[in-house]
Parts: structure tokens; sequence; C-alpha cells
């Protein structure tokens, strides 16, 4: 019997429990005073402030940002459609990430109730080093399913051997471009992986985070 190409494709997916956990806090203030706003927004930030510098002090918190303050001014209407005084409305962004989730309810319980104060998103996820290393092994083992494949294929037909000659990100293979699904995908070494941790949700007990490969390969076997 001649060489037969085989094409196959493998997948993989583990469950992660996630590393770190970032959240999203802003102080708001409104009125009809823009310069009495501005300040109110100020001292509101303040405590917030230096309750997330005192977590960074402590370790418990990673990393932290905090964005300008922003100012917008809106004129709102009255029940007989008449334009009023300005309203001036200000925000301080926040956004704090905790290496445990306890520390961070801990954090949200003792925040939350202040004046101003408004939680945000949770985003779950891994550090950057633990998600490379689960990538590249998910990778693996992806490669490894489509082998399996191939070979089971091959000794059904009676041949000996496979010889890989093509191996892909899931579509490649097929058509040459990228399936519609792939750009929602996160890719590396040659497997597309897709993460359930790229929406964030407001929860303090976290899921773990799917992390999945698939890939597509070609082989000859005879």
């Amino acid at each position: 019997m001649s060489d037969v190409t085989i094409t196959v494709r493998g997948e993989n997916e583990v469950r992660v429990a996630p590393e770190r956990a970032t959240i999203q806090a802003v102080v708001r203030a409104e009125g009809p005073d823009r310069a009495a706003v501005v300040e109110t927004a100020l001292r509101l930030a303040e405590p917030l402030r230096a309750s997330i510098t005192e977590r960074v002090e402590a370790e418990t918190i990673a990393e932290w940002s905090s964005k300008r303050l922003s100012v917008r001014a809106e004129r709102p209407w009255n029940n007989e459609g008449k334009r009023l005084a300005p309203v001036y409305y200000a925000s301080v962004d926040f956004t704090a990430t905790f290496v445990d989730a306890s520390e961070l309810s801990v954090w949200v319980s003792d925040v939350s109730p202040w004046e101003g104060i408004e939680i945000g998103w949770v985003n779950w996820h891994l550090t950057p080093e633990t998600r490379a290393r689960v990538e590249r092994e998910v990778a693996a083992s992806a490669v490894g399913v489509a082998v399996a494949r191939a070979t089971a294929y091959a000794e059904a037909l009676g041949l000996e051997s496979i010889t890989p000659s093509e191996i892909a990100d899931v579509g490649l293979i097929s058509s040459g471009q990228p399936s519609p699904t792939a750009p929602m995908m996160m890719k590396a070494r040659g497997a597309a992986f897709a993460s359930a941790d790229s929406a964030p949700v407001m929860q303090y007990e976290p899921e773990d985070i799917t992390i999945s490969a698939t890939v597509e390969a070609r082989f000859s076997a005879h």
C-alpha cells in the first residue's frame, strides 16, 4: 500500500485554581458646584488609596493603579422639558490585584460601606509564569492526542509508522486561514488557547480557570 495522508485534530483541557484577583473600585461624587465636587471626590479617595497601599506593604496586594480624577457636567431636564442647572460628576478609578481570595473578601467588606465607594468587577487569573507553563503543557498534550489518533488510524489500515508533515492552530491546515473562532482564542506554540478568566465577574469564591488547546496535524502513514 502506498503512503496514506492522515489529518487529525488533537485537544486537551485542564482546570487550574486562580492565583490572583484583580478588582476595580470607583470613588464618585456629584453636586451643583464643580470645586466642591472635586474636593469631595479627592477627600473620599484618600482613605481608599491608603487602605490599598497598606495592603501593598503587607504583600497581600501584588500591584495597583489609580486613574486621574475625571470630571464631567450634565444639564438635566425637568418634567416640563426645561434644562436645569449643571450637575457635576467626579470619579477616581482604582484597580488592585490581590494574592489571596480571603484577603480580597475582607477588603471589600471593609471599604464597600464607605461613602462614595462603588465596587466593580473582579477578574480571576493566573500569574504570567503559571499561565505560560500550563499553556506549554496543554499544547504538548494536545499534540500527543493528535499523534495517538493518527497512529490508531494507521494501524487500522495495516500501516506500521507515521511521519508528521504539518501541525498548526485549529483551522489553519484545512483552509489556510484561521477558523471564525480562532481570533477569540489565545495562541501559543502552535496551539490555540481559550481561557475562562477572560471575562471579569463579580465573584469572591473563584471557580477554576479552564485552559484548552486544539491543534490540527497531518501525517504521512506508511
